[in-house]
């Protein structure tokens, strides 16, 4: 079990957080702050029992020091939502004798931001010299950044060994509420997988096989299932190197009794442009030259009634190309129906996210989870390297 808040002694002490503040910024401006909401609980909890917080992310992949992945504009709208100053020195990154002397001055119980890991080639190794650097910035560590859990890095795991260590309340809120998906959901239980590539998901899938009910499958991975039954897919995304994987799924699902729901139709176009004529076909009938970009009418209506009388559902991935109006209708049906479900929801991934934000109903879903990669490698079963650092 791991340790949380609760485990630690923080009055009169610096507490070192692992936060994910990897968000979208645009011309210095910080765009979707969901990350950066979704920490405060565990900021607000640790400054008001008398820490003095040092927080450390990444942001984008830069190799290197990178003036566009600086942490500036983060710090400046984490000031904002706390209401309170937030130190920031724009310097090479940890380790760097600038960051070292401003965490050493920083006031009883203050907050500092510190620049981006990444700028430090030694964070993506799990360089032990680095996270003895970061621990020494303080004297307990907190990881409350779930979507980097699944990293082995300096900032996530290295320091967890060095530190008395514990989860945030957003690690801990994600942790429970996916391990309710593997340990004790109730029945019926849905899972709805879109996104690209089947690929991406064959441990997800062989994994809830053991626990869900049903598993309704869209956007382009759903081609490679037709196809691989024979179905004419015309010029939709395919995996041909995935239809082995693709049947003996459908093989398994079939003898555990789940039912597999596949897009008994599609809205296709003959190349992907807003405002592009549309036709609807049978999934398993799409003309040469047409590519299917979204689930369509039926699609969507078994879908729902698939969805009735659940009473836990986990969804990840777009069902179509969600980007481009107007192949988002069938994500943002999808997304309207799970929201007003009397079920235990779960979503995940980025565009499935996006989409319940945009209907309004996000608060009318049971847990929304800020780690795309982390949430299915741990559906997946695998051991995430932050959270077993932080193990009792």
């Amino acid at each position: 079990m791991f340790r949380t808040l609760e485990d630690l002694d923080v009055k009169d002490k610096r507490v070192l957080v692992r936060v994910d503040f990897n968000v979208p910024v645009k011309d210095g401006r910080v765009g979707d702050d969901t990350r950066i909401r979704a920490a405060l609980p565990t900021l607000e909890t640790l400054a008001s029992r008398g820490a003095t917080l040092v927080l450390m992310s990444h942001l984008g992949r830069p190799k290197g020091v990178d003036e566009s992945a600086r942490m500036r504009p983060v710090a400046a709208r984490l000031e904002e939502l706390l209401g309170r100053d937030v130190r920031y020195l724009a310097c090479d990154g940890p380790g760097s004798p600038e960051e070292e002397a401003f965490v050493r001055d920083a006031p009883h119980g203050s907050v500092t931001m510190l620049e981006n890991t990444r700028f430090d080639a030694r964070e993506t190794k799990n360089d032990p010299a680095l996270a003895r650097i970061l621990a020494g910035y303080a004297d307990v560590f907190v990881n409350d950044a779930f979507g980097s859990a699944h990293r082995a890095h300096a900032s996530t795991e290295g320091v967890a060994r060095l530190l008395p260590s514990a989860a945030g309340h957003l690690l801990e809120q994600e942790l429970r509420a996916l391990g309710k998906l593997l340990e004790r959901p109730e029945h019926p239980f849905a899972v709805i997988l879109g996104g690209a590539k089947v690929s991406d998901k064959i441990g997800v899938i062989s994994n809830l096989l053991e626990v869900a009910d049903r598993i309704l499958i869209g956007g382009a991975m759903a081609f490679t299932f037709v196809a691989a039954q024979g179905g004419n897919v015309g010029a939709s995304r395919v995996e041909r190197d995935q239809f082995d994987t693709a049947r003996d799924l459908l093989a398994q699902a079939e003898e555990k009794g789940v039912s597999v729901v596949l897009p008994e139709d599609s809205v296709c176009a003959r190349e992907l442009a807003e405002g592009v004529e549309t036709a609807v076909y049978p999934t398993h009938a799409i003309p040469e030259g047409m590519l299917g970009l979204d689930v369509g009418p039926r699609a969507i209506d078994a879908y729902r009634k698939a969805l009735e009388g659940t009473h836990t559902v986990f969804w990840n991935g777009p069902l179509g190309v969600f980007e481009t109006p107007p192949f988002d209708a069938g994500t943002v049906a999808i997304a309207q129906t799970v929201a007003e479900l009397p079920a235990f929801t779960v979503v995940g991934g980025g565009d499935s996210v996006a989409a319940v934000n945009g209907t309004g109903l996000a608060d009318r879903i049971g847990h929304i989870s800020t780690g795309g990669g982390a949430a299915l490698e741990f559906l997946e079963g695998k051991t995430l390297p932050g959270v077993a650092a932080l193990e009792s």
